[in-house]
């Protein structure tokens, strides 16, 4: 007796370069109220290596000692509490950034507790590093001060980087055998809806190196790489083949989509392609609108595969509005991305 295909096994063929049984859906979160309930085809741990703080305003405190403030009209989303930021002189780093330390970790207990939800015959588990590196010298410093250490202090934001490449290394060598991912995540938001916010020459020389030491742990295992970076940062798109990332998400509408996937096929996988800033990405979408739109985005990306979907909606998570549109972007994925392939023959 054949068993069916699992999200999984239909998750891995689509990274293997073949057409899936049915379009994934990677990333986002189901409707709570979906009838169906399918599995998550892929499952994010992020190991819990110190206790969690709490900020004043409610959000977290991360390692480096920056404070978040969650926002209501983002669903609970967190960005780094506004006119508190704690470095103000990159050259300064060492006296400032105290990462609490790895000694002593038990490192086995560490991933099975971080693991121990994931039911590995139904979804792949993915794993990466702690956090990036553009982002945190953004989130100490904020933008101006930290675009301009980029460009004024590129020794000093190098030394800075490889401290957290080395740190991001003690604990990835120390955990990635006991997790067993199969897809390492790499995150590094870098491009505004626009463009990048630094040249692709900084990238390459201030950047590049650090991701790629970390990048080296999937290379060295032969795991397939998941770049997230929102924005329209498809200039970037070579160097990170380089690293052996082949999928990306969220993959927007501000790039070159079909172009993208016109020149690299299923071997540069697209998870995302949904126009969040669209009629369909408003609050208050009619449900015709919001459903032509899942239609749309599975038509574009999804035929001959290297596509996973991947939609999002905004706002207070108890809203009628909010919970109707996540309704009918699940339900319509449900109906339609579900049976694209068979319908294509």
């Amino acid at each position: 007796m054949t068993m069916p295909m699992t999200e999984r096994e239909n998750l891995l063929r689509v990274i293997e370069g073949k057409e899936p049984a049915w379009v994934p859906r990677k990333g986002t979160l189901q409707h709570k109220e979906d009838p169906e309930n399918h599995p998550y085809p892929c499952v994010d741990v992020r190991a819990e290596l110190f206790p969690p703080k709490k900020g004043p305003s409610g959000g977290r405190i991360d390692m480096f000692g920056v404070e978040y403030s969650p926002t209501e009209d983002t669903g609970g989303q967190e960005l780094p509490t506004p006119n508190r930021f704690i470095l103000d002189d990159v050259r300064k780093w060492k006296d400032v950034i105290k990462l609490p330390s790895l000694d002593g970790m038990d490192w086995r207990a560490i991933a099975d507790k971080a693991a121990a939800h994931i039911d590995r015959t139904q979804s792949c588990v993915q794993m990466g590093a702690p956090a990036g590196f553009f982002m945190p010298l953004m989130n100490t410093m904020g933008f101006t001060e930290g675009l301009c250490a980029l460009q004024e202090e590129p020794e000093a934001v190098m030394e800075f980087y490889d401290h957290l490449a080395t740190y991001y290394e003690t604990a990835i060598s120390n955990l990635i055998d006991y997790i067993k991912p199969d897809i390492f995540r790499l995150s590094d938001d870098i491009a505004t809806a626009q463009r990048p916010f630094i040249s692709l020459e900084t990238y390459r020389n201030v950047i590049k190196p650090f991701t790629s030491r970390v990048a080296k742990f999937a290379m060295d295992r032969g795991l397939p790489v998941d770049m997230h970076c929102c924005g329209r940062c498809e200039d970037f798109i070579e160097d990170w083949r380089d690293m052996g990332v082949n999928i990306w998400n969220p993959a927007q509408v501000s790039n070159d989509l079909a172009g993208i996937k016109k020149k690299y096929g299923n071997s540069f996988i697209l998870t995302g392609c949904w126009n969040s800033q669209g009629p369909a990405g408003w609050y208050g979408a009619e449900e015709e609108v919001v459903r032509q739109a899942v239609r749309d985005c599975i038509d574009s990306y999804a035929p001959g595969g290297g596509f996973c979907f991947w939609a999002s909606y905004y706002g207070p998570s108890d809203d009628p509005e909010v919970i109707n549109h996540a309704r009918w972007i699940t339900d319509e994925y449900n109906k339609y991305g579900r049976t694209f392939y068979q319908k294509q023959g």
